[in-house]
Parts: C-alpha cells; structure tokens; sequence
C-alpha cells in the first residue's frame, strides 16, 4: 500500500514534468510564430519590390518602348529601348513585354498600309483629272504657237508651256508613286532624244551638259521610252536644285557591257552616308513605298524612280559620290531594252546633242599592182623601194617615158595608169580620219605656199611629156579634188574646221 506522502511527491513530479513539457512547447511554438512573422514580412517586402519592378516596366513601356516602336517604321534609325532592368529580359515577364511590342508593331504595319491605300486612290483620282487638264492647256499653247509669230508672245507662250511641262511633271510624279502608269504611251525613240526630252522639263536645263557618246541609232523600245525620260529628268532636277546655280551639271551617254548607262555628275554639297544609303534603298525599288515614308510634305522624287525601276526593270544607282564633289546618279539601260533605228531614215531631233563615236572600220583591202600608188604625204620616199613605189607627184613633175635613165640625183618620174573619170566616180569614198585630213590638207598648203614663192627645184624640160592623167587621189578615195593653185587658202581652213566640228561630235 503506496502512502500518501509518496503519491504527493509522485505527483507533484508529473506536474513539474507537464509544466516543463507544456513551457518548452510553448517556447518553441512562440519562436515559430517569430520565424513565420519575419519570412511574412520578407514576403511581403519582396512582393512590393516585384510589385514596383513591375509597375516601373510596365511605365517604360508606354512611356519609351511603346512610342518608339510606333515611330520606327517611318524612322529607322530610331532604337526601341529595351527593359528597363536587364535581368527581366528572358524572364516571364520580358517575354511578355516583348509580344505586346510585337502585337503593336504587327497592327500599326497593317493600319499604315490600309491608310496609305487609300491615300494613294484618292491621290490617283486627283492627279489624273490635274494631268488631264494640263494636257489639254498644253495642246492649247501649243496651237497659240503655231498661230502667231509675234517674237515677244512667242517668247511668253513658250515660257507658259515650260511653266505648264514643270506642273505636269509634278503631277505625273505623284501619280506614279501613287501606282499609276506614266501617262503616255510613245513610240521606239532614240536615248538621246529620251534624255533631252528629260532635261526640257526641268527648271534651269540651260546648265546642263549633255555628252552623246554612243553609237548612231541607239534607241530605247516604245514602253521604255517615258520612264527612262522622267527617270533623268527626276535625277537632273535633284542634281540641279543641290548645286551652286553657277555649276553645270555633266551627263554623259556610253554603252557598257549589258547595255547603256547615263551619268549623271553634279557639283553640290553631296549626301551623308545615311543619307546615301536612304536614297539607294528609295531608288532600288525592292521594298514598298508608302507616302507616310516620304516626310512632310513628302519627297516623291526617289520614290518615283524606284517604282519605275521596278515596273520597267531599270537600275539606278545613287551609292557613289561624284568627281566633281557632289552626286554621281546612273541609269543602266539593259540590251533587252535597247531598240535601234536607222539615223538615216529618221534622224535625231536637231537639238540632241551630235554623237562622238568613231565607228570601227574595216582594214582597206591591199591595192592591185596595176592600181595607181598611194600619196604619202608628208613622209619621205624609201630609197630602197623600187622605182614603182615612187611618192606623191608634185606640179612640177610630168611623167618620164618608159626605160632608165639617169635622173642626175632628181626625183625619178614614172607613169602612172590613167583612170577614167567613170572609175572615180563610182569608187567608194570611205571618211578620212583626222590624222589623214590634217596631214593632206599640211601637205596642200605647203605646195601652194611653195608654187606661189616659186622655191619649187628646176627639173628642166621633160624629154617626153605625157598627157597629164587627171587629178591625183588620195589613198583613201575621196571626192575629186579640184587643183591646188586653183583652190584659196580659206577654203582648207573652212574644210579644216569642218572636219573637226564633225569628228569632235560639237553642234554645228
């Protein structure tokens, strides 16, 4: 039997023992609740932190990223911002940032090229009624030309139609950069009559240049004809406004390897390299051009040509500067584009400037032995040479009867076949070149020069004088010279100047 001291004693031990158990649970319990309130307010701090990045990227974007997306189509050399810390790039939320500037830029495309459509019909509606009515005021000044021909109304029509060409110029450049057709349907035409008609619209086409070095005939086919015209005149009148108004303006026509090219060289201030780049892309023709690209108010000028080059399949090139400080443009006119026309059927208009190209001719056929020897002049006989090949047959000289004889020294005299007039009239009479001409008409000036001072040597009477033959040819056959002393010294200065007029391809 326990007594009851021990169950006090026993108990009393429970209870202590309880309360150092319920103590210690308490305890522990009490430091849980402290870890848990400060993991909480951790949480809590974090969340407002990620709650601010948040709100702060979320302001970055509509205040930055947003507006600089919009404006980047117009302006390219506009950079869209990225997030406003880098470490949300690649995250969730980056990620999620970076599709709404997709979204936006993906429907501002669409909605610009909807606007821009419809810009551009009704701006096509309007430009073909303005170009119709400035044809037709065209047609009337020109019939007002043709009426009268009082010199100062003649002047002011013409100033008019000048005023009318540089208005339908205008119109018919918003048109074609609107996707219109150029408005005219011409046919075959020679280039330089294609660029000369470009220059006649454009203010200020007295200082230009124009240098025609391609081959007679060279024409363009009918449907290449008027975009080739307004592609120059666009790059003659960018040329012109961006030089001094007391430069010229150099263009120059050549034949390349697949085609023709047309030069164009200024003497302006020139282009950045940004600005080069623009215009080349404007001119290329591979993107679409849309009116809200071209500034305000809209520069239509390169856009016009780069629709061209694309329809018509045309290239020009704006990438390089030009020698005299400015901007070279070149126009590059394939083969598949390039048409011929005799110039003799129809001939280029008479203020296109004169070609300068040198046909190739053939080598001329060596000459029979029973032909007549060539002149020589202005070189000196080979004593070598038989007594055949004798040189030119100065006045002085008749022809020596058949058989040696001694000549004392002299010159040796030697007949020659004669020619019927019949002969020389049907013979082909191929051009001289300059080197020929000049030293033929040297040669003929120093023999009258000489027959009049009487200096010519003294041959002394000839024992056998032989009926003269006839005027004496040239090599290259040519036309029936008249003689020497019957012709005046003003006459080979006029034939002189003629021949170089015509071999330097200047405008008589």
């Amino acid at each position: 039997m326990i007594e009851l001291p021990d169950l006090v004693t026993g108990g009393l031990t429970a209870g202590t023992l309880s309360a150092l158990a319920l103590g210690g649970l308490l305890l522990r319990s009490r430091r849980q609740q402290h870890r848990q309130r400060l993991e909480i307010t951790s949480l809590r701090t974090q969340l407002d932190g990620r709650s601010r990045a948040f709100t702060a990227e979320v302001e970055h974007l509509a205040t930055r990223r947003l507006p600089a997306a919009a404006r980047q189509p117009a302006h390219r050399h506009i950079t869209v911002p990225g997030p406003l810390r880098t470490q949300t790039a690649g995250t969730p939320l980056g990620i999620a940032l970076e599709g709404v500037l997709d979204g936006l830029r993906t429907e501002l495309a669409a909605q610009r090229t909807r606007i821009d459509a419809a810009a551009q019909a009704g701006m096509r509606g309007a430009t073909r009624e303005i170009q119709a009515a400035l044809y037709r005021l065209q047609d009337a000044l020109r019939a007002l030309q043709q009426r009268y021909d009082d010199p100062e109304l003649t002047l002011t029509l013409f100033q008019l139609d000048h005023e009318n060409e540089q208005s339908l110029r205008r119109a018919q450049i918003a048109a074609v950069v609107c996707g219109a057709w150029v408005g005219l349907a011409r046919e075959e035409s020679h280039l330089v009559d294609a660029v000369t008609g470009g220059q006649a619209r454009v203010p200020g086409y007295h200082r230009v240049k124009v240098h025609n070095h391609l081959r007679p005939g060279t024409a363009l086919v009918s449907h290449a004809v008027e975009p080739a015209a307004i592609i120059v005149a666009e790059l003659l009148d960018n040329a012109l406004r961006h030089s001094a108004p007391d430069t010229d303006v150099v263009v120059n026509l050549e034949h390349v390897h697949h085609g023709v090219c047309v030069t164009v060289d200024d003497a302006g201030l020139g282009m950045t390299e940004d600005e080069r780049a623009r215009a080349q892309r404007l001119v290329g023709g591979r993107e679409p051009i849309l009116l809200t690209d071209l500034g305000d108010p809209p520069r239509m000028g390169l856009a016009a040509i780069g629709q061209l080059t694309r329809q018509f399949d045309l290239t020009v090139d704006v990438s390089s500067p030009s020698p005299y400080g400015g901007v070279r443009a070149v126009l590059r006119v394939d083969s598949h584009l390039l048409s011929r026309i005799d110039p003799a059927e129809r001939p280029p208009a008479a203020s296109a400037p004169r070609t300068t190209h040198v046909p190739q001719r053939p080598e001329p056929a060596a000459a029979p032995a029973t032909a007549a020897p060539a002149h020589t002049y202005g070189t000196e006989p080979d004593d070598d040479a038989p007594a055949s090949g004798a040189g030119h047959r100065t006045p002085e000289h008749d022809e020596a009867p058949d058989g040696p004889r001694d000549t004392g020294g002299l010159p040796q005299r030697r007949r020659r076949p004669r020619v019927s007039a019949a002969a020389e009239a049907t013979a082909p009479r191929p051009a001289r070149r300059p080197e020929e001409a000049a030293a033929a008409l040297g040669a003929l000036q120093s023999a009258t020069a000489a027959a009049r001072s009487g200096s010519a040597p003294d041959l002394g009477p000839d024992p056998d004088p032989a009926p003269d033959p006839g005027p004496a040819r040239d090599s290259a056959p040519g036309p029936v010279s008249e003689p020497v002393a019957a012709r005046p010294s003003a006459q080979f200065a006029a034939d002189d100047t003629e021949q170089t007029d015509h071999e330097g391809g200047t405008a008589r």
